[in-house]
């Protein structure tokens, strides 16, 4: 290692595709249609390939191939199985600046510690999502070329922690999205108020952060993929504090849903866990309030938490299947509207003290008026 960096010239390598053995371009970003938080490729034999440049976020540059070789179906993407399914493979040590592999895992004295995560589909389904897959890539480069030219950057002074935790706690969000695509330390200074123990101001920070995060996207998607993906780290692992991580999800991918939605998916994965599901809920909950014909079709998955012991859990799910417009779910929810156990549900920056009764029969009365 040390003699790579010192002594004599750096190896490098152009970067191939371990299936076939064939170069491989560098990867792009596909912002026509969603942003993605890593760059993804593909070779001409059919597999593509996610770039994740730190190299520590092996898991998610996997689902990332994965969705992608799908053709952005995520639904597809999780019923297939590795080795039967699909083949993948890892190529180390990938240098994204100068799209090289350094196998010596040094080059002028930086660590070279990215990856490329190849997905191989099997032929009969690469064969149905490969024409897909290639028209992304084109509109991208096309995408691209189109957007060279940014709009002229307005001086805005940036805020101070303080400033933004005060205009949180007052809820006057429009100071800190008028400096929202100019700021870059305002998504690092909004995240940290998201853990606060306090539910309401913890609940307007979430919100400014969505708010916020929608504007920043607009130019730099990545940054709010990265923090996404950061958030959904922060609750698999066990040893980090998670208040807030749900309620700031929600709150980004509803702001987006456009550019977001596919991040519910990885949502689903934690209504298993009955110490989360009400907060899983919620925030799946959050999003159905504004695009509900996302998560319609999914609306037969979410009727066992009707019936759920947790009333919390409960509460929520009569709030979401209100917010889908659930006719289907009307004798259900004609069953919770006598409950009295007491629910919180956070609009337009106050808490509102409710029950899981009330939130029943207001979800009935969403329904109907949808469906007249």
């Amino acid at each position: 290692m040390f003699e790579s960096r010192f002594i004599g010239k750096t190896t490098t390598l152009p970067p191939s595709c371990p299936f076939c053995g064939l170069l491989i371009e560098r990867p792009t970003d596909l912002t026509t249609h969603r942003p993605r938080e890593m760059p993804v490729g593909s070779c001409s034999c059919g597999a593509v390939y996610a770039c994740d440049e730190t190299g520590h976020n092996q898991g998610a540059a996997m689902i990332e191939a994965l969705v992608f070789a799908c053709n952005m179906d995520w639904d597809l993407a999780w019923n297939l199985l590795p080795d039967e399914d699909y083949l993948q493979e890892i190529v180390e040590h990938y240098d994204p600046v100068r799209h090289l592999i350094v196998p010596g895992g040094f080059m002028d004295s930086r660590r070279i510690s990215g990856i490329l995560f190849f997905i191989r589909l099997q032929p009969d389904i690469q064969e149905f999502t490969g024409p897909g897959v290639q028209q992304r890539l084109k509109k991208a480069s096309a995408f691209h070329e189109a957007h060279e030219k940014t709009a002229p950057i307005r001086e805005c002074r940036p805020l101070s922690k303080q400033e933004i935790e005060t205009l949180v706690r007052e809820y006057r969000l429009q100071p800190i999205l008028d400096v929202a695509g100019h700021d870059k330390r305002l998504i690092r200074n909004l995240q940290r108020l998201i853990y606060s123990g306090d539910d309401q101001f913890r609940k307007r920070a979430a919100e400014a952060l969505g708010q916020a995060c929608a504007i920043i996207a607009e130019t730099d998607h990545g940054a709010v993929a990265k923090l996404l993906q950061g958030l959904f780290y922060a609750i698999t692992d066990t040893a980090a504090f998670t208040w807030g991580a749900f309620e700031a999800i929600g709150e980004i991918i509803s702001r987006r849903p456009d550019l977001f939605a596919g991040y519910v998916a990885q949502i689903y994965q934690y209504l298993a866990d009955a110490s989360r599901r009400g907060q899983a809920l919620e925030a799946i909950g959050r999003v159905a309030l504004a695009r509900p014909e996302l998560l319609r079709r999914h609306t037969f998955h979410f009727f066992v938490y009707l019936e759920d012991p947790d009333p919390v859990v409960r509460g929520h799910t009569a709030w979401l299947m209100g917010n889908l417009g659930a006719y289907e779910a009307k004798t259900d929810l004609e069953r919770l509207q006598n409950e009295v156990h007491p629910l919180q549900i956070y609009m337009n920056g106050n808490l509102k003290q409710t029950s899981v009764g009330q939130v029943a029969s207001e979800a009935l009365k969403k329904i109907d008026a949808r469906n007249v």
